[in-house]
């Protein structure tokens, strides 16, 4: 794997070495082509080479012999420039602004050593072109200028660019190796760390691994994350097991009392049957229908909270105005004669406040929240339920100055089958906590639950 990685680097940086090769020998040749057009047919007004070429257009024939007019004259001057004219033998017919030195007679072959190699001083280039069926030398005294010449075989410069491409080609595929090579293996060591942090999360082993710095920092970073969050999910799949054997546990401890008293009542009534008083026969009926009831709702209660948690419920909403709802529960509470003297409050800050909502399963939440309140707590206790706004939310807060509940049973206030070490009460099924958060949560709100013992316990539901 370690080795696959490299080659594939290797071939990816060769592959974009020779692209930029081939595209920088187009623009080259392009750019060498469209210049040597523009020397060609084109050049630029002002250079020395156009001048000289170009400056028989200001001579005139005076007397048989070649004048510059004055714009030519101008132009010299301009140019820091001179003009010599010679006849067919060599020799000056006239000359304007040439240095004193300048010979006025020349041979054909200091003609062309003129043109070729001689140059009058170091700043002084010289030019060579007709007017009038005269030939002039035009020297312009100008150091920037200068003029190169070069002989060249067309067979040796073939062959000399073949070996120079081909050396060149040799080295760049040798530097690109190499260096594709320290940098592929550079690069690709942080992968192989990755790919066995990969296995150990394979192997459920999250260890953190080191962060290197450079462009694989925000993986490394990312890969741990993700360990951390694994074993996080880890501990908590391993925590709901070990819920789930003990909620199993309690499933069975809680079915098999009442089946036992069921079948115990079951069995004396089917025994002692005709020694039965009418009295004695409906009292033992009657525990063991209260028994199968109390069996029916547990299973009603089982099977309501795992379809929550599930998301297998389907929830019925409709727009519901919670004020008015809350109330009319608080009324309903105070109009149960088992709940009729007790202390009960109501409070809103606004006067609508419309939600879509699952009615019955919203009021069976908020019910057991306030049946907690009045059931674990002594009589006096006073419960207040308020609601009230907080765009966009609203809150629904259930307190009581009851007994409150001890810090160290708050974590397990909402888990199934759990009851507080400072109640006595064993009403109900113990699922109840566990399905109001259920049913809170399925209706995308916020549950937050605060107490402090001998002073009361607060429930904040934010919708």
């Amino acid at each position: 794997m370690k080795w696959k990685l490299t080659l594939r680097f290797l071939r990816s940086v060769m592959t974009i070495v020779v692209i930029v090769g081939i595209v920088n020998a187009i623009l080259f040749l392009s750019l060498f082509f469209i210049q040597l057009k523009n020397n060609n047919f084109g050049a630029e007004e002002a250079s020395a080479e156009t001048f000289s070429r170009t400056f028989s257009q200001f001579v005139e024939l005076h007397a048989g012999k070649p004048v510059v007019n004055e714009e030519g004259l101008k132009k010299l001057q301009e140019m820091s420039a001179w003009v010599q004219f010679l006849n067919n033998h060599g020799e000056q017919v006239s000359a304007f602004y040439t240095p004193e030195e300048l010979q006025t007679s020349y041979s054909p072959i200091e003609i062309v050593q003129m043109y070729k190699y001689k140059e009058l001083d170091a700043s002084t280039t010289v030019f060579v072109s007709t007017a009038q069926n005269f030939s002039y030398f035009l020297g312009i005294q100008n150091p920037k200028i200068g003029r190169y010449v070069m002989t060249y075989d067309y067979a040796k410069i073939f062959k000399d660019v073949n070996v120079f491409l081909s050396i060149f080609l040799i080295v760049d595929v040798l530097i690109v190796i190499i260096i594709g090579f320290l940098f592929g293996k550079k690069l690709t060591a942080p992968l192989h760390t990755l790919i066995e942090g990969i296995q150990q999360l394979r192997e459920r082993r999250f260890k953190k691994m080191p962060t290197p710095k450079g462009v694989y920092e925000d993986v490394f970073r990312n890969m741990n994350e993700l360990s951390e969050k694994l074993d996080r999910h880890e501990e908590e799949r391993k925590r709901l097991d070990q819920m789930r054997e003990e909620w199993i546990s309690n499933v069975s401890h809680d079915m098999k009392t009442p089946l036992a008293s069921i079948q115990g009542y079951a069995e004396f009534i089917n025994d002692s049957a005709t020694d039965l008083t009418a009295q004695e026969l409906q009292e033992y009926t009657s525990i063991i229908k209260s028994k199968s009831m109390y069996m029916k709702d547990l299973l009603d209660d089982l099977n309501l909270t795992m379809r929550l948690r599930n998301h297998q419920l389907s929830l019925q909403f409709e727009d519901v105005n919670l004020v008015q709802f809350l109330r009319e529960m608080t009324i309903e509470l105070l109009n149960d004669p088992t709940f009729g003297e007790r202390q009960i409050e109501f409070e809103a800050n606004v006067v609508k406040a419309v939600h879509k909502v699952d009615k019955k399963l919203l009021k069976r939440a908020i019910l057991n929240f306030i049946y907690n309140a009045l059931v674990h707590n002594d009589e006096n206790v006073v419960v207040k339920i308020r609601v009230e706004t907080i765009n966009p939310h609203t809150q629904i807060t259930i307190s009581d100055n009851g007994q409150g509940i001890p810090a160290k049973d708050l974590e397990q206030v909402f888990e199934r089958y759990y009851r507080g070490t400072n109640t006595t009460s064993k009403h109900g099924t113990g699922l109840g906590m566990a399905i109001a958060r259920d049913i809170i949560w399925a209706h995308e709100g916020k549950l937050d639950l605060t107490s402090i013992e001998n002073t009361g316990t607060t429930i904040t539901i934010l919708l």
